[in-house]
């Protein structure tokens, strides 16, 4: 699609994607009949559209081969009537989601890792496409490990290294009740699950454990592969 000037700051970029990202959102909820009548499966391959000045449309995609710019998703349409509607409007969700950030960071390619970071951050502070649409909401952000600090997190790690989340944490980071997590008791204390306290677990037995109990430091956890406590560390043992 047309574009008058690419952005280039970190300021313009993310003005751009918010303008975009909004008149996506006007498409899947204020004008969201008019945007299903445009979807027509009779019709061909369709992309939905966010613009620069706030506006969507559903067309066909680009002609120009490479495109100006990433395109959405393509043939949107043909799902449209196969689907309950709310299912579908949320796969479009998203794809569309996964299209501004392509769109940003295409943008953005010349930007400093530094630049980079904060323009995500930025657009990491606005509810995405999908949670508008599906009508999520999104918990804020716990402090991270900083030095010095005491981490809210856990820093419990699979076997291939990949760090996991506090006990019990479900659905993707979405909002859940305190209540839930304080049934997890400090395999060496036995103390109950507080969130502002560091804890980690372990890889063999699957418990949890205060970091201070283990003597696990939320930075030495960092550099952990698989945890094993210490009564799994005395049974492997010959």
């Amino acid at each position: 699609m047309e574009m008058a000037s690419s952005p280039r700051t970190v300021e313009e970029i993310f003005k751009d994607y918010s303008a975009r990202r909004a008149g996506v959102v006007r498409a899947l909820t204020q004008d969201v009949d008019e945007f299903y009548r445009f979807c027509d499966p009779e019709k061909e391959n369709l992309c939905l559209y966010g613009h620069p000045n706030e506006t969507w449309e559903v067309t066909l995609p680009a002609e120009e081969v490479p495109p100006e710019l990433p395109e959405p998703a393509l043939g949107i349409n043909f799902a449209r009537d196969g689907m309950m509607r709310r299912d579908w409007l949320s796969l479009v969700a998203v794809h569309s989601d996964s299209w501004l950030l392509s769109v940003a960071f295409y943008l953005g390619a010349r930007l400093n890792r530094n630049e980079r970071k904060r323009l995500f951050s930025l657009i990491n502070d606005l509810p995405t496409v999908f949670e508008v649409v599906t009508e999520r909401k999104a918990i804020k952000d716990k402090p991270t490990v900083d030095s010095g600090s005491k981490s809210r997190g856990s820093s419990k790690r699979s076997l291939d290294g990949l760090v996991k989340g506090n006990p019990k944490f479900a659905d993707e980071g979405y909002e859940e009740d305190e209540d839930e997590h304080s049934e997890t008791l400090c395999g060496s204390c036995g103390g109950n699950y507080n969130a502002d306290e560091f804890w980690i677990g372990c890889d063999v037995c699957e418990r949890w454990f205060h970091g201070k109990c283990v003597k696990i430091t939320p930075a030495k956890a960092e550099s952990i592969k698989q945890y094993k406590c210490p009564s799994c560390m005395k049974r492997g043992k010959p």
